[in-house]
């Protein structure tokens, strides 16, 4: 990836760290289970990417600047995550998960169809690179994943990935990117702020 979308990969790992460590946070974790937390989130959906991309060694092996910054947005948060209160960071966490949702669904595309990926299957990985993250931290969490309840989340990727492999047919890069970025995140503000859900399996009205 070149231009604009280096950047938007760097951000969405801080961001998807901090969630992580906000979660460690709640669960009155030590300085280590933030650190655990923050990186398995923030590298988790782009590891399991590479892996499918076949990238052999996964980029963060050789270069581990976003283990780094994973390890440091954490401890920073260790050490002031006290001076919120509980709803506070409730609510920091919910909105920093959807930018980093936003962010990896443009980036895990992007990533994709520079490979040589088609362009549903790099939507796909956009989707994974988004998501998987916060899977892997809510099960550590002992929460249940956010992609399993009824808010409008995965779907979010799903639209701001897609918007994006669109756009990139008829746009340069950096637009198309700051295009899927706001479809994903509009979609996903929209979901939080006015309660919108997926409709739920009611069973059969005998």
């Amino acid at each position: 990836m070149t231009g604009l979308l280096p950047w938007l990969e760097w951000a969405g790992v801080a961001v998807f760290a901090l969630t992580g460590a906000l979660v460690a946070a709640r669960k009155q974790m030590d300085p280590f289970g933030f650190a655990l937390l923050g990186t398995v989130t923030g590298i988790g959906g782009g590891t399991l990417r590479d892996i499918l991309l076949g990238a052999r060694p996964v980029p963060w092996i050789a270069d581990p600047t976003v283990v780094a910054i994973c390890v440091a947005v954490s401890l920073a948060a260790f050490f002031t995550a006290h001076h919120f209160e509980s709803e506070g960071r409730a609510r920091t966490l919910l909105w920093a998960d959807a930018l980093g949702l936003a962010l990896f669904a443009v980036t895990g595309t992007a990533k994709a169809l520079a490979t040589g990926a088609p362009a549903a299957s790099a939507v796909v990985l956009g989707v994974i690179t988004a998501t998987f993250g916060g899977i892997i931290r809510d099960i550590l969490a002992g929460d249940v994943p956010m992609v399993l309840r009824r808010d409008i989340y995965v779907t979010a990727a799903l639209a701001g990935a897609g918007a994006f492999a669109l756009l990139m047919l008829a746009m340069a890069e950096p637009l198309a990117a700051l295009a899927g970025f706001a479809v994903a995140f509009g979609a996903r503000a929209l979901a939080i702020l006015k309660g919108w859900s997926l409709p739920q399996y009611g069973g059969r009205r005998d």
